[in-house]
């Protein structure tokens, strides 16, 4: 099989943001953990799913988590998990995302990349980024 790599550019925006503590002390940074849907528009289309565990520091957060994307990515249809970190600074949000091994299901098995978005405060639609490969000469 050969090597097909691609750079899928798009927006996203956000459906659902539930989020809720839980673990806080008295004088402790707070943590939170949020339960997020997007729809993406582009060069991958469809819907994700994420979970994520959020540590703020004041204004400021560092969060980390998984995301399930289901729909389209390069004419290939399936799903794929992308593993996400990042922060929230001063008013924008950083995130690197990962497609974690083995995750990728239907025409999307064997899904490699990474990439990830600057989202700031306020922002009705965010712009990503995944460099992503599928399949290898060493395949037989």
């Amino acid at each position: 099989m050969t090597e097909t790599t691609g750079t899928a550019t798009g927006t996203f925006k956000i459906a659902g943001w539930d989020e809720q503590p839980w673990a806080e002390a008295e004088g402790a940074p707070k943590l939170t953990q949020a339960s997020v849907t997007a729809t993406y528009r582009g060069d991958l289309e469809g819907e994700g799913t994420a979970g994520l565990l959020m540590l703020y520091d004041g204004t400021d957060a560092s969060y980390g988590g998984y995301e399930r994307v289901t729909g389209t990515l390069g004419g290939r249809s399936g799903s794929f998990v992308l593993r996400l970190e990042g922060g929230f600074e001063a008013g924008a949000a950083r995130t690197t995302w990962t497609v974690a091994e083995g995750a990728g299901t239907g025409e999307l098995a064997g899904l490699r990349g990474e990439g990830g978005y600057l989202a700031r405060q306020g922002e009705a639609e965010v712009a990503f980024e995944l460099r992503w490969s599928l399949g290898s000469s060493a395949s037989a």
